[in-house]
């Protein structure tokens, strides 16, 4: 296949700009088109990106017979209906993460793909940053062995998003879970090779926005229609008996590096490793001696960017999708669990 893919991208306000990069650096793709409800917002996109197909309504750009690929970044709630008239019109799809908030309707997108033939792709950019794919390699190489054990977590500290795409469950689905958890929970299940998880044990906390006089560095005072978690603590068992502790917050009095601490250990047989530091821990037992070995970056380059790039490399080359549906239908089913048994009280079984 050589041709030049025509992207079409609905919701230009946020995210998206991220994205326009990949699309213009590509030599495989060629933005013509873009949705917003703000005519403002899809005024100044299409200035940016020089799209000359203009649409307010996202069903239209959908229906434009000329475009190849719909790039999906709007609120999470609307990523389900929008992806499945998409890829039903005969579309490539990359979509923003979370896929969808709710596991079934990741599923309504999986049944949509498959009956249409076309590439369904998530937007999980920290895969494709040049520390993880490093980290990866090692990972796949065997360096760790058996990985039993994972502890991961998104912390911010007053660094909630306070627009209500991200504070109000009918637009977003959840809070942190949602926005930030899905990034390194979907990190660490493709660093663990993507085990099957099988129980979930959760708890959520909504303290720190509740006291007076609460804020967020990325907003200002937090808004009274706020109706998602802050908070999210989860315990996952896995098929293999592989182990997972993972904590995600927006507002939490933990220490901060350039606006947000996340973190990854990966524990296995032969050795552990660190990211983002990348760094893998192993032992000599005939010795009794450890070494740290520092991992280097072999590629560089904008993830945002490049995770576009992948999509659209991926369709000429017939190749799978990078991020397929059901590696984030996992993660979603486990932030889903995590929810449940936060409301139960107890553990959830995902089979």
């Amino acid at each position: 296949m050589s041709k030049t893919l025509k992207v079409g991208v609905i919701g230009v306000g946020g995210i998206a700009h991220t994205h326009f990069p990949g699309w213009q650096e590509s030599p495989h793709t060629e933005i013509v088109a873009l949705s917003d409800v703000s005519a403002e917002a899809l005024k100044s996109a299409g200035e940016k990106t020089g799209a000359t197909k203009l649409f307010e309504k996202g069903e239209d750009l959908i229906a434009c017979n000329e475009i190849d690929v719909v790039d999906i970044c709007t609120p999470n709630m609307y990523h389900t209906p929008l992806t499945v008239a998409a890829l039903e019109a005969g579309k490539h799809v990359i979509c923003e993460k979370p896929l969808a908030p709710q596991p079934d309707d990741i599923r309504k997108m999986i049944a949509a793909r498959d009956k249409s033939g076309k590439m369904l792709m998530t937007a999980q950019h920290f895969r494709f940053e040049g520390s993880s794919k490093a980290l990866k390699a090692e990972v796949d190489k065997g360096v760790l062995g058996n990985v039993y054990h994972a502890r991961c977590w998104m912390l911010r500290r007053s660094g909630a998003p306070t627009r209500p795409g991200f504070i109000q469950k009918k637009h977003s689905g959840g809070g942190p879970c949602i926005d930030i958890g899905v990034h390194i929970l979907d990190l660490t299940l493709w660093m663990m090779g993507q085990p099957k998880p099988v129980t979930v044990t959760g708890v959520t906390q909504d303290k720190l926005r509740r006291l007076p006089g609460a804020f967020s560095n990325w907003g200002g005072p937090i808004p009274a229609d706020w109706d998602v978690e802050e908070f999210a603590s989860a315990f996952v068992r896995f098929e293999n008996g592989a182990t997972l502790v993972l904590e995600v917050s927006w507002l939490l009095n933990h220490p901060k590096t350039h606006g947000e601490d996340m973190q990854m250990w990966l524990y296995g047989d032969k050795g552990g490793a660190h990211w983002p530091q990348n760094v893998i821990l192993t032992t000599d037992n005939a010795t009794c001696q450890h070494f740290d070995t520092q991992l280097q970056n072999a590629e560089s380059g904008e993830p945002h960017a490049k995770e576009c790039m992948a999509f659209a490399e991926a369709i000429i080359k017939g190749e799978p999708s990078p991020v397929p549906a059901e590696q984030s239908l996992d993660v979603i089913a486990i932030l889903d669990a995590l929810y449940k048994s936060a409301q139960a009280g107890r553990e959830v079984c995902l089979k």
